[in-house]
């Protein structure tokens, strides 16, 4: 399978290229990493509700969240992982995205069928500002091996660090981190005009304290 077939297929990680409408209907996530959390920001209140979701985006009710893909627990993607090369790989492993030290979690990812986008908003919680900061540190680490390696461009495309930001871009799909206090969010988005990422997350933002 090529890069753009794997990108293109993996979740919140899922490209416009494999979106189609998932049935069914969105339940409560299970309980998660954050039953014993150490962390004192709640991730829970800080992510978007779905009709402002709906808003930002332009979609309306077209948007809607996929049935099982809102969670509260890092998931890795092993089929996808299998066939990633090395560097790469924590593109579809979400425990190395976030690292070891998460204390709360949640990540949901919604899709617009009629125009085959899909967007994701999540974010982990961390006992104190410098353990947030590891873990972002090490992600900028891994996207740094992924981007310098030979197969950067296929699946990073364009990727820009900053001190507390990290943003890929592959074709018409991307992917933004940012650390604020303890927290570190991500945003993932195909098909949706590069505002549309920029707006979610600084709406996600002004909700973390710090």
């Amino acid at each position: 399978m090529t890069a753009r077939a794997l990108l293109a297929c993996g979740a919140a990680v899922l490209t416009a290229g494999c979106v189609s409408v998932v049935g069914g209907t969105a339940v409560r996530p299970v309980p998660g990493l954050d039953d014993d959390s150490r962390s004192p920001v709640d991730v829970d209140s800080v992510l978007l509700e779905p009709a402002q979701m709906q808003a930002i985006t332009g979609a309306g009710e077209d948007l809607t969240i996929i049935p099982s893909m809102d969670g509260k627990i890092p998931v890795d993607i092993e089929p996808l992982m299998d066939q990633v090369p090395p560097p790469c790989r924590w593109l579809f492993a979400e425990s190395q995205t976030f690292g070891e030290e998460v204390e709360e979690f949640h990540k949901t990812t919604f899709q617009n069928p009629p125009d085959g986008g899909l967007i994701s908003q999540g974010a982990a919680g961390y006992r104190d500002a410098p353990t947030a900061r590891r873990a972002f540190d090490g992600l900028v680490a891994q996207v740094d091996g992924c981007g310098t390696s030979d197969y950067g461009p296929a699946y990073l495309g364009e990727w820009t660090p900053s001190a507390d930001a990290v943003q890929t871009r592959a074709g018409d799909c991307g992917r933004d981190y940012r650390l604020k206090s303890a927290v570190l969010v991500e945003v993932t988005f195909c098909a949706f005009t590069e505002s549309v990422p920029d707006i979610v997350m600084t709406n996600i933002l002004a909700k973390v304290p710090g």
